[in-house]
């Protein structure tokens, strides 16, 4: 029999968050920094890889300064000055855009660093860190609440090691990604009218890896069932990471009818085989395989709160449908959501901490709801090859409007103010629906359970 852990002082906690990403480490940062007992399990141990193009844009930057982190270059942050757009024939320089509420750079850090530096900076605050702890599901008490989750000790492979846990608190929030194993335990699956991305990539050797601009290459072929070629909604990406090594990569739409029909990492071979011989990106220069990931998107698992866990980062759907970007936004929830639990924990009896709990889906709705309504609008239409091809034909050559398109796709516009265009997204981001709210859970547990079963309708 494997040894089993009951809820022992140190199993026990304010708030567990499940999976050490950015964002939750960055919830497990802002908890403890509230005073709060903040337990952050992570199955694997740092530093570890993920798949990702590992470039930050200023949207992201931003919530590293708000939470405190150095991004000296010195210590091996790579400052990029904007993004390079190259498809149609043309090849277009665009810096970010000079704002007051985002800096007017971005970076580059490996995945491998980036998430080890902020689980670390968590652990600076008081969060309290436990890698190689395998959530397997979750606990509830008799009205289906969620009290914990069950897990097991692995080892540096990820092999379980026979030790099995149990870990408590009143508040669990997930972070463990695009599976979201917790989510699942608690019922909430993924929705299908949402969209999904997919990424792979790897690493090249190549003098191009101190470029100060990240770029990106609009025209991705593939062919369909009959021999056509097909562009396919979504870009290459070329990051250089500073080491001596470029992150190399694409990402794909499912909303193409070429979608789970097309070996991407062959498309990528392809791709990279039109690149010019000095760049060095062949199979002799290659660091390690090409991986890939999904990327879920436009807020595809909801509710964002209901019976005691929260979603913050992937776990939510929290990848922006434009771009593909996550980060920015996994570190976003994960702010907002220790806003939210920082605020119900003041409360002193437990209905008054679920109302603010529950108040959590509003306040993500209220961040990023219209906006990503538009981005998954953005989704469907150039999922079209016909609409793909003329957009990069007649948008690329016309530079004002790219330069704007740029600040919507990465979603960089003042909050207040700033210019016309600035002022067109923030009106339209306002007025584009957020979705069918989730019906008011009450605090009596029979009433959420009527509520849930009654629920038919879509949410934002």
């Amino acid at each position: 029999m494997p040894e089993a852990t009951g809820a022992t002082p140190d199993h026990q906690a304010d708030v567990i968050v499940v999976g050490a990403g950015p964002g939750g480490s960055a919830a497990a940062a802002y908890l403890a920094m509230a005073g709060l007992d903040v337990l952050l399990l992570e199955k694997t141990s740092f530093p570890r890889e993920k798949v990702c193009g590992d470039g930050l844009t200023p949207r992201a930057v931003k919530e590293l300064i708000t939470l405190g982190v150095p991004t000296p270059e010195d210590d091996g942050w790579i400052r990029n000055k904007g993004l390079r757009i190259i498809g149609g024939g043309m090849r277009l320089q665009l810096d970010w855009p000079d704002l007051t509420s985002f800096p007017p750079y971005g970076l580059v850090r490996t995945r491998q660093d980036f998430d080890d530096i902020l689980a670390k900076h968590a652990v600076k605050h008081g969060a309290r860190l436990r890698e190689r702890t395998n959530v397997t599901g979750a606990t509830r008490d008799a009205q289906g609440r969620i009290t914990g989750v069950t897990a097991k000790d692995v080892d540096e492979n990820g092999r379980a090691t026979g030790t099995t846990s149990t870990f408590s608190a009143p508040l669990v929030i997930a972070a463990d990604g695009n599976s979201s194993r917790l989510s699942l335990a608690m019922g909430r699956e993924k929705r299908e009218d949402r969209p999904m991305g997919v990424a792979v990539r790897t690493y090249y050797t190549s003098p191009r890896h101190d470029d100060d601009y990240l770029e990106s290459w609009l025209e991705l072929w593939s062919k369909d069932d009959q021999g056509k070629d097909v562009l396919l909604p979504g870009y290459g990406w070329i990051f250089g990471v500073g080491d001596g090594t470029s992150n190399v990569g694409l990402g794909i739409l499912n909303t193409s009818s070429a979608f789970g029909k097309t070996d991407y990492k062959e498309v990528m071979r392809r791709w990279v085989a039109t690149m010019p011989d000095e760049w060095t990106y062949n199979d002799q220069t290659m660091v390690g395989t090409i991986r890939g990931a999904a990327l879920p998107m436009g807020f595809n698992r909801q509710p964002h709160y209901a019976d005691g866990l929260l979603l913050v980062g992937d776990s939510g759907g929290m990848v922006n449908p434009f771009n593909g970007e996550g980060i920015a936004y996994a570190m976003e929830s994960g702010r907002l959501a220790a806003e939210v639990a920082a605020q119900a924990f003041a409360r002193g009896d437990d209905a008054g901490r679920e109302r603010v709990l529950l108040g959590y889906n509003g306040v993500m709705k209220d961040a990023l709801g219209g906006y990503f309504t538009l981005g998954r609008g953005f989704a469907k239409v150039i999922g079209n090859p016909d609409v793909m091809r003329l957009a990069v034909k007649y948008g690329l050559p016309r530079e004002t409007m790219m330069r704007y398109l740029l600040k919507v796709m990465a979603n960089l516009s003042e909050p207040h103010g700033g210019s016309a265009g600035d002022r067109l997204l923030n009106a339209m981001s306002r007025i584009t629906p957020r979705g069918v709210n989730h019906p008011v859970y009450t605090v009596n547990t029979m009433d959420q359970r009527h509520a849930r079963g009654a629920r038919k309708e879509p949410a934002a």
